[in-house]
């Protein structure tokens, strides 16, 4: 961990060789995160009080035995309420009377799965807390390596709760209001969560009431979330977004032009022994469209929401490329300026 100085004040960071490093460090100050005493003390006390069924009278005069600090009837109720719906405790009612215990263990699970989600999966916390669970599990995930990670995206186990949040609001068709980086408040209704796959960065694709429209957040953005009321147009809303992604290159639904949509193409010039850009063309082209032209060329054409989304990818085309074309002209200059930045870096622009 280091920092530097900047003009607004000291910058923290870390750094990680991720080719000497198989398992997300940063799940440890995720759990060090606060908890009051009385969540982790009342917790404790449920675990060792519900071994038999038990109803709510029961269980306060067992907890009240335990410590003089004592807690009321409604909180005491809602963490069972809580704890029934993560699956910790079990309910049954038998009259008037709701009796409550332990849940039983469920059978163990492959540790070399548990290890694989809490890596690559969202909220892959879940898994590291299964693991903590099991002192023999969590010894063997420390001491083997059955996975090894080109790209190991790490830092979004920082977002965990707020991912968490927007899952739990979206299965539920709730709206939520979010607090962004420059503090500004929206309200607005979670409709997917979208991962890029070269960067590893989350974004909540949400419909903004205020702006009447479909657009993404990041998720590290976010400070703050909170789930509000229902959303009545939840549904509708998600079908709107399915049919939008067939021209979304990234996350983004809007141009920088304001244009309903973009077109873009570029034709493509290959030797004999690289017939792989062809393949490439075809297993990274997401929404777009391949065609080949001859033994040694093709094109590619995409009608986007943003075309300038793509012009990192078009790029790694370059010294390949014979023509490029876009309805968003200011994309073409781009293009053709990044080139001219290039040759000028390397003195070739002679």
């Amino acid at each position: 961990m280091q920092f530097h100085q900047t003009v607004d004040g000291k910058k923290n960071f870390i750094s990680i060789d991720t080719r000497n490093l198989h398992h997300n460090p940063l799940y440890r100050a995720w759990k060090t995160k606060s908890f009051t005493d009385g969540d982790i003390t009342l917790h404790f006390i449920l675990m060792d009080v519900l071994d038999s069924w038990k109803n709510l009278n029961t269980i306060m005069n067992e907890i009240d035995e335990y410590i003089t600090k004592t807690f009321d009837e409604s909180t005491i109720r809602k963490k069972l309420k809580e704890y029934i719906v993560e699956g910790i405790i079990e309910s049954k009612k038998q009259g008037k009377n709701v009796y409550y215990r332990r849940a039983k263990l469920l059978s163990p699970i492959d540790p070399k799965i548990i290890h694989f989600f809490s890596e690559v999966a969202p909220c892959g916390v879940i898994g590291s807390f299964l693991l903590d669970d099991s002192i023999e599990l969590e010894k063997d995930y420390l001491e083997k390596d059955y996975f090894t990670f080109k790209h190991h995206y790490i830092t979004s186990s920082i977002d965990s709760e707020i991912l968490y949040t927007i899952f739990l609001a979206m299965h539920d068709k709730r709206k939520v209001l979010v607090e962004i980086s420059n503090h500004r408040k929206n309200e607005v209704v979670p409709l997917r969560v979208m991962i890029s796959v070269q960067s590893g960065r989350q974004y909540l694709m949400a419909y903004v009431p205020y702006s009447k429209r479909i657009r993404a957040f990041r998720i590290d953005f976010i400070h703050s979330i909170k789930i509000t009321k229902v959303s009545e147009e939840f549904d509708q809303l998600r079908e709107k977004l399915r049919g939008m992604l067939p021209h979304i290159w990234g996350v983004s639904t809007q141009s920088s032009q304001n244009n309903r949509m973009e077109h873009i193409e570029f034709t493509l010039r290959y030797a004999d022994s690289e017939k792989y850009i062809l393949k490439r063309l075809e297993r990274e082209k997401r929404c777009g469209r391949v065609e080949q032209l001859d033994e040694n060329s093709c094109k590619f054409s995409a009608d986007v929401f943003d075309a300038t989304e793509m012009i990192p990818w078009i790029r790694t085309f370059i010294c390949r490329i014979t023509s490029l074309e876009s309805s968003n002209k200011e994309i073409e200059k781009l293009f053709k300026s990044d080139l001219y930045d290039m040759y000028t870096l390397y003195d070739l622009d002679n």
